[in-house]
């Protein structure tokens, strides 16, 4: 039987917006993606000017923080609305070095899920660890 390929990773550049360490505004971007191979986790990877950060967290709480507080650990989200009126996302990731509070809008967000669920609809998230194995070594 033929090995099917995987699907392809779904990729979007999302703004982030912030408050720098003197309250400043500030935005930069972070790429989101899924890969339906892995189909519980969404990898965000922000682009800092010193480096690139990437955290893992679930696709169901990222799906979750866009409608209602979100997480226990060291990601959390919950809905809020900006300065400028728009629904966003308010993100924050903590860890030792320490804590990082981000809006992103709610719709580049939920356009972004979209795309994942049309690759693997919510609740359909079997891995066949036979076939990811083996697509790994072909």
């Amino acid at each position: 039987m033929p090995i099917q390929p995987l699907a392809p990773t779904i990729c979007a550049d999302v703004a982030l917006h912030c408050d720098d360490q003197l309250g400043r505004p500030m935005a930069f971007m972070a790429t989101f993606a899924y890969d339906p191979g892995d189909p519980y986790a969404v990898l965000v990877t922000f682009h800092m000017p010193s480096c690139d950060q990437p955290w893992v967290l679930s696709r169901s709480l990222l799906t979750r923080g866009l409608s209602e507080p979100a997480g226990d650990g060291v990601i959390r989200l919950r809905p809020g609305i900006d300065e400028d009126g728009r629904a966003v996302v308010r993100m924050v990731f903590s860890s030792p070095e320490g804590r990082l509070r981000v809006d992103a809008r709610t719709s580049e967000v939920l356009d972004f899920l979209a795309r994942t669920w049309l690759a693997v609809p919510a609740g359909a998230e079997d891995l066949d660890a036979d076939a990811l194995v083996a697509a790994l070594l072909s």
